[in-house]
């Protein structure tokens, strides 16, 4: 099965040198891409002269991860890709675990190895851990994180599951799927884009699975912090896009307006801690929501998976409320 790594960069040559070495190493069997975003350092010389085999696709403008991605895939023929962070060191084999699900499974679609932390290798990484899921008001958690709690890794997620997301950071994909489902909605831009994408899938009736015999090593906030106020923005619009999008007439409405209520006791939440850059990101991330709201709900799917998406009525009272901290206690 012909197979193409596609690393998507933008300004990140310090984060090429550090963790392109690693891919080059253990990826013998695929084709390596470098999808440049329009970079203004010198990522597009640093890759000409030191890795002249791998081959640079230049986009014109930084079109984000969705846009970037949507626009370099048009030049990659492989059947099945790796869409792979460029702040990831990957393991030796990490390929052949993935590769071979896909060869025996036609209806698998996506997936993605166990994220641990590069920094704190013995724990799991905040994107993607060992598989994603949401709850039934759209917040995104994992097995092996969920909020900002990080388990430790003991193995007791080393079984292959069917998961509802595969995270951006490591995500295979079959060419084919990424096709039908109609790619990455470039109005994400950046963040939970990979969500609506696997939730497009779940409407087409294809599996989604985390294979933990593959793991890599995740850096993340490579390019943006993880409490940086321009990624809770996203985080929050785009999780109201997922559910404007993918749900369906009254029900749609009814579960955005809860999903509004508890972002505003986020917000409060933020306020009272003093972190007032929080606060005001999410109050933009409503009011563009509104602003958008009619042309996001223009692109529904044709037909709905009528079954439910989610295994928990809501992981922000299980968290918070409750005070279950671990995946399998959910």
């Amino acid at each position: 099965m012909k197979v193409a790594v596609v690393i998507l960069n933008w300004n990140g040559r310090q984060l090429l040198e550090t963790y392109l070495p690693s891919v080059v190493a253990h990826s013998a069997e695929a084709h390596i891409y470098v999808a440049d975003n329009a970079s203004t350092d010198d990522s597009v010389a640093f890759l000409k002269e030191q890795y002249p085999q791998i081959t640079l696709i230049q986009n014109p403008t930084n079109s984000g991860y969705a846009g970037g991605y949507n626009e370099a895939l048009k030049q990659v023929d492989e059947p099945l890709w790796v869409l792979l962070n460029s702040d990831v060191e990957v393991s030796p084999n990490w390929l052949d675990p993935v590769i071979e699900a896909f060869q025996i499974n036609d209806q698998l679609a996506a997936a993605q190895p166990k994220i641990l932390d590069h920094s704190n290798p013995d724990h799991f990484e905040y994107a993607g851990a060992a598989g994603g899921f949401i709850d039934k008001y759209g917040y995104p958690y994992c097995r092996g994180r969920i909020f900002d709690t990080l388990e430790k890794d003991e193995g007791q997620y080393n079984s292959t599951i069917d998961i509802f997301w595969a995270t951006g950071a490591c995500l295979f994909i079959t060419k084919e799927a990424f096709k039908t489902a109609g790619g990455f909605d470039e109005r994400f831009f950046a963040h939970m884009e990979e969500i609506d994408l696997c939730w497009r899938l779940f409407h087409l009736g294809r599996e989604v699975k985390c294979i933990p015999q593959s793991s890599v090593y995740h850096l993340g906030g490579g390019t943006l912090p993880s409490m940086h106020p321009k990624k809770t923005y996203y985080n929050f619009r785009n999780s109201l896009y997922c559910l404007a999008k993918n749900l369906n007439g009254f029900t749609a409405k009814k579960r955005i307006f809860v999903r509004m209520v508890l972002d505003g006791v986020a917000a409060l939440r933020f306020l009272i801690k003093g972190q007032f850059g929080h606060v005001s990101a999410i109050f933009r991330a409503h009011m563009d929501f509104y602003r958008n709201y009619s042309d996001i709900t223009k692109t529904k799917p044709d037909t709905y998976n009528t079954q439910n998406y989610y295994v928990i009525n809501s992981v922000v009272w299980k968290y918070f409320v409750s005070g279950l901290r671990t995946f399998s206690k959910l």
